[in-house]
């Protein structure tokens, strides 16, 4: 047996403790088909009695590949780009990418460079971008990556930048879901509170709404993200005047309202109804239970990093997007 306080274990101890070849337990930790079961439980059971772990620097130098995934993301708690960076940490896990993420707090130029040569020092294999704001997209325009870059982001107009690859969820399909929605259940006065347009995902919610309202859509208001900014609308809008409906463009604008609307005696769906966007954790019990647009971050993660290996293996990938999908509960539908 070797001695454990010398050296870290090798390869080749696994192999003498299993009985086996070097190839064949590089087979077992590449999960290669040819193994059989029974040889791959020996060699993972070697493993494990001896504590091995794999060296990534010298995986490095044989595949030419880091297994390193670079992300760079905005410095933000909102629910969508923090629901991103989840979904694409766990699909990078599942096909075995470590992930390197740099928060920015200010999009520019210089930003983006920095961030950029910090992955390029790490060697990463390739690079996520999850890009919710006009001002992240103006500073990819400024960034020449060697390795393939993947956009996370709604925008429609993706920058000519040289190996950069765009997905997204199709948030003008979701906003139109929910307002034709309203409109199927007779509400015909559907009001929209949209969210900061400098972000993409408010800019095409506002535009599916009107796709769907038409020449003749009321005005649309423009608000914040936080349930802060629903609240102070909610109550002007219950002393002003209520529409028959409301689209709001994230769930925490919906929250205020409902917020505001129970403090002045407003009944949901009776009065007014509500519906909201994202199905944050929580919506099916607000009160009452919201009607919401679901965006499928795990399978946007899974998106990107299919777009990044088909790069790795020379495909021209498309901009890719997933559907959004309506899930209906009480805040919307109008009483028998």
């Amino acid at each position: 047996m070797m001695n454990s306080a010398a050296r870290p274990p090798a390869m080749s101890d696994v192999a003498a403790l299993a009985g086996v070849s070097h190839q064949t337990v590089s087979r077992v930790l590449n999960d290669h088909p040819s193994v059989r079961p029974e040889t791959r439980e020996r060699v993972a059971e070697a493993i494990l009695q001896l504590g091995y772990r794999r060296n990534s620097a010298a995986r490095t130098l044989v595949t030419r590949r880091s297994g390193t995934l670079g992300v760079v993301t905005p410095a933000t708690a909102l629910y969508g780009p923090t629901s991103t960076l989840v979904g694409l940490e766990e699909a990078a896990r599942v096909v075995g990418w470590f992930v390197s993420v740099a928060t920015i707090r200010q999009f520019d130029g210089d930003s983006m460079h920095t961030a950029l040569e910090h992955f390029l020092g790490q060697g990463v294999d390739g690079i996520a971008i999850i890009a919710p704001t006009t001002e992240v997209a103006q500073a990819i325009a400024a960034i020449a990556s060697p390795v393939p870059v993947v956009l996370i982001s709604s925008a429609s107009d993706v920058p000519p930048v040289p190996h950069l690859h765009a997905v997204g969820v199709d948030q003008r399909h979701g906003a139109r879901l929910a307002t034709q929605h309203l409109l199927d259940q007779g509400f015909a006065d559907v009001v929209h509170v949209a969210g900061p347009q400098d972000w993409f995902d408010a800019q095409d919610r506002l535009a599916g709404w009107r796709e769907v309202m038409g020449p003749g859509a009321p005005e649309h208001v423009e608000a914040g993200w936080d349930a802060a900014d629903g609240y102070e609308l909610g109550l002007r809008m219950a002393r002003e005047g209520l529409p028959s409906a409301i689209f709001a463009a994230n769930d925490q604008l919906a929250l205020g309202l409902l917020h505001a609307f129970w403090e002045r005696g407003v009944r949901v769906p009776d009065d007014v109804a509500v519906v909201g966007f994202d199905d944050e954790v929580g919506a099916a019990h607000y009160t009452p239970p919201l009607t919401t647009v679901r965006q499928d971050f795990g399978a946007l993660g899974r998106l990107a990093v299919d777009s990044l290996q088909a790069a790795f293996d020379g495909k021209d990938v498309a901009r890719q997007q997933i559907p959004a999908e309506l899930v209906v509960r009480a805040s919307s539908v109008r009483p028998a």
